[in-house]
Parts: structure tokens; sequence; C-alpha cells
């Protein structure tokens, strides 16, 4: 039995979130949002701090890379979103666009409409920003972005370290210039998670234009005499779409259902026994991601959040939250950081930090028993290029993750680059009251190849993957610059997937804004109400 609907998007994710708010605002529009994961009711999900549950699997699929080839074999936990809201239900909501210069590179690379000047009003649109209304930022948009509330005072000595070593605060990384270091704003508002599915679905669940089906994992697209029609789900149900279906499951998952459904590499296909639709090799190529790394100190009392691990403290952290929105539930935990450069001749920072007000917070990242913070960075412009490939055609199993990082020697070059100078500043004297000892990498660290083999075991994902169906006017490109599917009609792919370049900087600002502009372009398309 089937149903018919105008757009069926596939993934509720931060893009796909705002496609169903977006498309639904027109009455005519008949828009159905299928979501693989479940619903974002938990607590944790609402909670800024919920964030150090989230890599150590609650909503996610639990999914980790092949063996990193060019990292002594290391796998990493891959985390990816299983719940309405995507990456933006589960991270650390930290609300940064990447630099200027990316989105120029894009139009430079002929992806006309695509440079920073047309895509700043799509991020203002979907701001309601608490502190700034002026060029930069917008007030009244669906998505809560607001200041921290919970920093503690090792966050202004980071600043003051930071400026011993010629880096400025900067109090908006999203403004005239993204150099410094600074407080994130935050994806949250009253001091709770502002997720795009909390920003664009919840607020319209009542439209009866909108259906919105959970727990709907899509076995495959329906492609018939060239054209996109529908999609069927694991348990068989066909649904059809009039006029799109608009492929949201980010730079995984889009990649993943194009290749079950016989879409991709041809030879890879059809070694899986999958009968091949159309032979598109760059789809699942092209794989993008920022490889963290971190530094760790001790400290030499309770001046972060890692106190608050004990039950006793949890306690009284949770009714500090209850009474006055204060204290580490409050806190994404992320929330300061900055950037600056490891090539000091380098168009833009290269470097992006992030300041853990505490130690273990995320899978797979070493904790301190008396309690220490964790000063993460990451190479923002990799050259390493990864793959997202399937190991079966069976739907149920997870699929080839290969972020190839470090692939590239210059990448491994700025990533030491950048934790030597995570080092730098944790060891200005203006943390000097606050941090007892460096604990990792340590004073025995010295040579570039023992901190080769430090990060080979200390380092993970910094959940930014982007590029796996690139955007382009070449021949080769998956999407065209209205992100309609070269080679077949009707399909759309809406997500950080069709970025050329991952940008400098988080991604989930820029999927709600590549979000926020295929909407209207699909409702000019359409010719509906924009």
């Amino acid at each position: 039995m089937s149903k018919g609907y105008d757009f069926i998007i596939i993934g509720g994710g931060s893009a796909g979130s705002v496609l169903a708010g977006r498309l639904s605002e027109d009455a005519s529009a008949r828009v159905l949002l299928l979501e693989a994961g479940g619903s974002d009711r938990h607590p944790f999900y609402h909670l800024p701090a919920g964030f150090a549950k989230m890599t150590k699997g609650i909503g996610s699929w639990g999914w980790d890379t092949v063996p990193q080839k060019h990292m002594q074999n290391k796998v990493f936990r891959y985390t990816q979103a299983k719940v309405i809201g995507g990456g933006s239900a589960i991270n650390a909501q930290i609300y940064t666009r990447g630099n200027p210069q990316d989105y120029d590179d894009w139009k430079q690379m002929g992806c006309a409409g695509w440079g920073y000047d047309d895509v700043l009003p799509y991020f203002k649109k979907a701001e309601d920003n608490e502190t700034y209304e002026n060029d930069y930022h917008g007030k009244g948009g669906p998505l809560g972005v607001s200041e921290p509330r919970a920093p503690l005072p090792i966050c202004e000595a980071y600043f003051e370290a930071a400026a011993a070593l010629g880096i400025p605060r900067n109090r908006d990384i999203n403004g005239a210039r993204q150099d410094g270091v600074c407080y994130y704003q935050l994806t949250q508002r009253n001091v709770r998670r502002s997720s795009a599915a909390m920003a664009y679905v919840t607020p319209n669940r009542h439209r009866k234009n909108l259906t919105v089906k959970l727990g709907a994992q899509v076995r495959r697209l329906i492609v018939e005499r060239g054209r996109a029609r529908g999609v069927e789900l694991l348990d068989g149900t066909r649904l059809m779409a009039d006029r799109e279906v608009l492929l949201s499951s980010g730079a995984v998952g889009s990649p993943r259902l194009l290749q079950l459904s016989g879409i991709g590499p041809a030879d890879h296909l059809a070694g899986l026994g999958i009968d091949v639709v159309q032979d598109q090799p760059e789809i699942g190529a092209n794989l993008q991601d920022h490889l963290d790394l971190y530094c760790i100190s001790e400290l030499s009392g309770p001046y972060s959040y890692d106190r608050y691990a004990k039950p006793q403290w949890a306690a009284l952290a949770g009714l500090d939250y209850l009474l006055r929105r204060k204290g580490p539930v409050a806190s994404s935990l992320f929330e300061t950081g900055g950037f600056w450069y490891a090539d000091p001749d380098a168009r833009s920072p290269d470097i992006q930090f992030h300041l853990g007000l505490g130690t273990g917070i995320e899978h797979g990242v070493a904790a301190m028993p008396q309690g220490g913070i964790t000063l993460n960075s990451c190479y923002l412009r990799p050259r390493s290029r990864g793959t997202v490939r399937l190991q079966s055609a069976d739907p149920a199993k997870a699929p080839l993750i290969d972020p190839n990082y470090l692939a590239d020697p210059l990448d491994r070059e700025m990533s030491i680059r950048g934790l030597k100078l995570t080092q730098e500043i944790l060891a200005q004297s203006a943390l000097g009251k606050y941090i007892l000892a460096e604990r990792l990498p340590g004073p025995d660290v010295k040579t570039d190849q023992e901190y080769f083999d430090f990060i080979c075991t200390h380092s993970k994902t910094s959940h930014h993957c982007a590029g796996t169906c690139r955007m382009g006017v070449d021949d080769g490109a998956v999407v065209d610059t209205r992100l309609r599917f070269n080679g077949i009609e009707g399909l759309r792919i809406v997500d950080n997937s069709i970025m050329p370049t991952v940008i400098s900087s988080n991604t989930n600002a820029a999927a709600i804004m590549i979000g926020e502009k295929a909407a209207d372009m699909i409702k000019q398309d359409n010719g509906l109400t924009t």
C-alpha cells in the first residue's frame, strides 16, 4: 500500500529538520520527514551537559572507522546520530560558521550562489541570537543562539595565557574576523539545547501537511526511468513523492543509502551483488574530517567540572541547574576555544581550539582522577581524502568509514604543530595557579616521531565529516549548485555531504544554513510560497 506526498525528506538531522519546517510553511505542500532514529524526549538531549553522554553511545549508531593505515591502524569511534535532530541533538552546541573564505573558495570552484555574501543571509535567517542583531547576526529565527551560562574562572585564565602568546580575545568569531580565542556562542535557548528538530520540527508538528515518522529506516530509493519516485522502507512499505525526494542523511548516511540503492561506484556495487542503477564514482569519495588532538593537564584544585562526576556532586549540580540554570549541567563543557595559526602564512586561521572543562568527557579520552582540563586542537583544512563504502548489501551492516586521516604529510605536520601550541598555552603563567602538571602528552614526548606515536593513540574525530556527495559544475560532481542530483531527476541532496571542501570550524551551523538555502531553492523550483 502506498501513500503520496509532494516531498519526502530522508533524515531528520540538522538540514533535514530545516527542510521539514520550511517546506511545510506552504500549506499546499505535503511533506513527509523520515528519521531512522528515535525521539529526543530523553532529558540528556535537552540539558547542555548531556553532550558528555553522547559520544559514549546514547543516540548514536555505534559505528567505527576502518583501521587508519596512516595512523598505525588506529580505529576511531565515529559517532553518527540516531535521533531526530541528528548531530544537532547530540553535539556540544557550538555555533561556528567557518571562515568567509571557505565559501568564497566554493564560489571560485564554480559554485555560483555559494559565496560568503550569498550564504550569510541564510545564517542570519536561521538565528534568534540573544546578543547580536547586526550585519552578521539575526534575531527572530527558529534557532536559539546564546552565550554560555556556566564558564569558570579558568576560562579567563586561558584567555590571558593565549594573550601572552600574541593570540587576541575575540568577542564574536562569527563576525568581522575569525582570529582569536573566545567564548563560543551556543545553539541554546533558555539554557536548553536548541537542536534543529527542536527549532524547526517540534513547533510545527501541528501542521496538517507535515508528517513525521520516527524509526523509519529507508532500505532504498525508488528510481524509475531516470527519476526518483519515492522510497522503500526496511519493512517493504513504499512511500511515493509527487515532486522531489530530498536526501538529508549526512556525510555518511547519504552516500551509504545511495550505494544501497545501486547509485555509486559500479565496480564496488557489482562486487557486493547490488544492481547498478547509476555509475557515479564520486559518491562516497572526497570524505573530509577534522582530526582532533588533545593536551590534558591535571589541576591543583577543584577548578574544573570533573568533581561533579561523583554522585553526591552530581546531585548538587542538578539542583543548581533547576534553581538557577547555572553550574555544570548548564555547560556544554566545550564552550571556550578559538582559532589561530599552525602555518603563520595561512590565508585564515587553520587551527581550532576547544577547551574542555574536565577530562574523559568524550569516548576514548583519558580522565584525571583528581580533576583536570582538556585543550583540543584540530587542523582545519586537511588535504587527506577518505571514503564511505559498503561492507555488504545488507542495510543492517555498518558502512566502511575511512577518513584516511593524515594520508597527506602536511596534515600530520600541521596537526602536530597545533598540539604543540596547546601545550604552550597551558604552560603560560596565567594558568599556573590552576595547573599542577601536564599529563598528556607529557614531558617525555619530545621528537616529532614521539608526537606522532602519541597521536596514534590519543586522538579522535571532531565529528565534522563532509564532502561525500560534493557539489560542483564539473562532470564528476554529484550535485549541481541547486543541489539537484546529476543524472537522476527529482532527487536532491541537502546536508554537509555536498560541501566541496570542509569548512574551517564546527559544521552544524553550516548544515542548518544549507537546509535554509536549499528550502528556498526547492520552493522557487516548485512554485511554492517563499
